[in-house]
């Protein structure tokens, strides 16, 4: 299997669909190679697409205080997002954009190997659950998925439109992050062989 840089090399060439001609760079992913916790966002916004980095903008600041009040850190998740690519005037990306984004996708979450998936926002929840849900409905309850544990929350961009710490989205975001940080403590410690004596 090849490597996350030998994979975010090839994926930064990618003209398989139209949203190439109007990008600046392929945003692929940042964070921890071998992240517990993996975020998977919508795609690619201005901000992003100008530093080639998933939310770095002011849903980024979100995401990074909401990191923090569970005591995770930035550097230690992976965040990336379903398309990696952005969509002109940040429209929702064209289900024929996101069959030809998904094999990156599917290849990054299998090189990272998280245990604990985070969707921000329906776009991305309806994308790994494969189905029409409700982000509003499904927040905040974990999903098995392929051994692992996928738990939808709102979108922090989300969370800024609707008013930011005033709204009743914030505090149904902060829940969600609890529990993301309950699913990270009931990941067991891997056990580190012991050499015989014999």
């Amino acid at each position: 299997m090849r490597t996350l840089q030998e994979a975010a090399h090839e994926a930064s060439d990618c003209t398989k669909c139209r949203l190439s001609g109007g990008r600046t760079q392929v945003v692929y992913g940042t964070g921890n190679p071998d992240a517990d916790l993996m975020f998977i966002g919508e795609g690619p916004g201005y901000y992003e697409d100008k530093q080639g980095e998933p939310f770095v903008g002011a849903a980024g600041q979100l995401l990074n205080k909401m990191l923090e009040e569970i005591g995770v850190r930035r550097a230690d998740v992976r965040i990336t997002n379903v398309i990696l690519c952005r969509p002109p005037g940040n429209r929702d990306p064209m289900p024929d954009e996101v069959e030809t984004c998904t094999p990156w996708l599917r290849e990054q979450i299998a090189l990272v190997d998280p245990r604990v998936i985070v969707t921000l926002g329906n776009f991305a929840t309806r994308f790994m659950l494969d189905k029409p849900v409700s982000i509003s409905r499904v927040r905040g309850q974990r999903f098995p998925l392929e051994g692992r544990t996928v738990i939808p929350t709102f979108h922090p961009a989300a969370i800024l439109r609707g008013g930011g710490e005033a709204s009743t989205q914030m505090a149904a975001l902060r829940s969600d992050f609890q529990e993301i940080k309950r699913a990270l403590a009931e990941i067991p410690e891997p056990v580190e062989e012991q050499l015989g004596l014999f």
